[in-house]
């Protein structure tokens, strides 16, 4: 008597979840984007509550925040679009379907995606030229083991979705410039990225660590910055704006540092 009574109350249990799960109507993507959303700050809001996000990458620019406004110089007419096939690197004569290539050659307004997962190791610092957008979305892109990138006397560039890790210093000698020509760069320090005299620069959803200087230098009159949504890790000197405190032109930096992930094993400079 005992075993179905048993048997009778789990019937009737396992009935009145069954019930409900049969029968409550499945959510509209949109309503899901809509209960997400309300975990999402508003830059990932702006564009990751598009289901079709893939199609409209350039809508990103207008989804920027902070200082450096919104990017809706790197998109519009005459936008190129161009993907990375290739991981190597030449620091003199780049690729076609390099990074180099497409990040220092080719000028104006350029949209870079990647084929596929890779690891690029640069020879020498990537030095970015203006209106330039690298887009690592949807795929897992490394920058690592030797150079890393720079930013130097550009404006109106996104640097989004990318690990930057285990950078290294590097000699003076000759590289592919942010102009596409090639020019004389000095010693560079092993940060993941560098900013010298740059401007309108949004720097979002990138993973920084392990580098053997800093993971993030805004120095020489950079300004209008927005660092967002990064996640710095693993270092000893995290960050640093503003090289010298008797640098002038420093003194009217600006940049936003907003929705970052800091740690584990930060130790210094870290905005606070």
């Amino acid at each position: 008597m005992a075993s179905q009574l048993s048997n009778f109350i789990l019937r009737h249990f396992v009935l009145a979840i069954l019930v409900p799960t049969l029968f409550t109507p499945n959510f509209t993507y949109a309503k899901k984007s809509k209960i997400i959303g309300l975990q999402m700050n508003v830059i990932d809001k702006c564009w990751r509550s598009d289901p079709e996000w893939r199609k409209h990458r350039p809508q990103l620019a207008r989804c920027s925040m902070g200082y450096a406004g919104k990017m809706t110089n790197n998109i519009g007419e005459g936008l190129i679009h161009y993907k990375v096939t290739d991981p190597s690197d030449d620091p003199i004569n780049p690729k076609y379907g390099t990074l180099r290539y497409g990040a220092s050659v080719i000028q104006g307004k350029v949209w870079i995606t990647f084929q596929r997962d890779m690891v690029i190791r640069l020879v020498r610092p990537l030095l970015v030229s203006s209106f330039t957008t690298i887009d690592g979305r949807g795929v897992d892109v490394h920058i690592a083991h030797n150079a890393c990138l720079m930013i130097f006397k550009a404006t109106d560039i996104i640097i989004h979705g990318l690990r930057i890790h285990h950078c290294k210093p590097q000699a003076p000698g000759m590289v592919m410039g942010p102009n596409g020509k090639v020019m004389p760069l000095g010693k560079v320090d092993g940060d993941a990225i560098r900013l010298v005299t740059a401007s309108k620069i949004w720097i979002d959803h990138n993973t920084l660590y392990n580098c053997q200087d800093g993971l993030l230098d805004v120095t020489r009159g950079s300004t209008d910055v927005t660092v967002s949504n990064n996640w710095f890790r693993f270092q000893d000197k995290v960050m640093l704006l503003g090289h010298d405190d008797g640098y002038i032109r420093d003194q009217n930096m600006k940049v936003t540092v907003v929705y970052n992930h800091f740690g584990p094993n930060c130790n210094q400079r870290m905005p606070r």
